[in-house]
């Protein structure tokens, strides 16, 4: 199965040289897709680098007029798709999500059409500060609530996604793109449309270097997007949930 491995990125020089050769190692079949939004730090720089050492399975979008985690994301997987991906990972950059969970994720997308990277499955953690952690348990329940979905880690940007799911999902129709909230979407419309999700165990780790973009207002618009994304979809596929 043809694979890439996207990452989003802004400001990530100080991990995405390390990231790349550790994807590459775990999944040595894999190709890797970094979308940088010209990060001033000179990650593009560094991955240019990497692109020419790994020829052939690293490459680089870089985006010079739009901007956003979720926009980037979108970009990415549209634009592996143009290059024939069969299936399609997306990941931080910051190491929260470890390359060595990749081979037990792309094996699972065996018998599934998505594949989450799950701190609250068996065996799965979240050993970041108990703040964060706590914000995340109750974006969880708000979500799995509002949404009526049974994905216990519905907040997770570490994922898989075959084709035929990306191309249902009609990545240019979606409402959230230019925010963080097009996770939850992409996962609640791949659940209503009817795909199977697997989730496998993670252990989330907080960033080892560089700052995060989370802050309150990130927060306050994906709660207000769920709402929104329920009601939105509430009256296409009517109240699944």
């Amino acid at each position: 199965m043809k694979t890439f491995v996207m990452i989003p990125t802004y400001n990530e020089v100080a991990s995405i040289g390390r990231l790349i050769p550790a994807i590459l190692k775990n999944v040595p079949k894999a190709s890797v897709l970094v979308v940088d939004d010209s990060s001033p730090d000179g990650t593009a720089k560094e991955v240019s680098k990497l692109s020419r050492k790994y020829k052939g399975r690293v490459f680089l979008l870089l985006r010079t007029k739009e901007k956003g985690r979720g926009s980037a994301g979108v970009a990415g997987f549209k634009w592996a798709l143009e290059k024939g991906a069969e299936a399609v990972v997306e990941m931080d950059a910051d190491f929260s999500h470890d390359p060595k969970y990749l081979p037990a994720m792309v094996k699972a997308l065996d018998s599934a059409d998505v594949v989450v990277g799950s701190r609250f499955v068996k065996g799965g953690r979240d050993e970041r500060g108990f703040i964060r952690t706590m914000i995340t348990l109750m974006g969880r329940i708000y979500i799995r609530t509002m949404l009526g979905v049974k994905i216990e880690d519905p907040t997770s940007g570490f994922r898989i996604f075959r084709k035929e799911v990306l191309e249902s999902l009609d990545l240019d129709s979606l409402i959230t793109t230019k925010t963080w909230a097009v996770v939850q979407e992409m996962l609640y419309k791949s659940a209503l449309m009817g795909f199977k999700i697997k989730e496998v165990s993670i252990v989330f780790i907080d960033r080892e270097r560089g700052n995060s973009k989370f802050n309150l207002k990130i927060l306050i618009q994906g709660l207000l997007l769920v709402l929104v994304l329920k009601l939105q979809y509430s009256s296409i596929w009517g109240l699944r949930s």
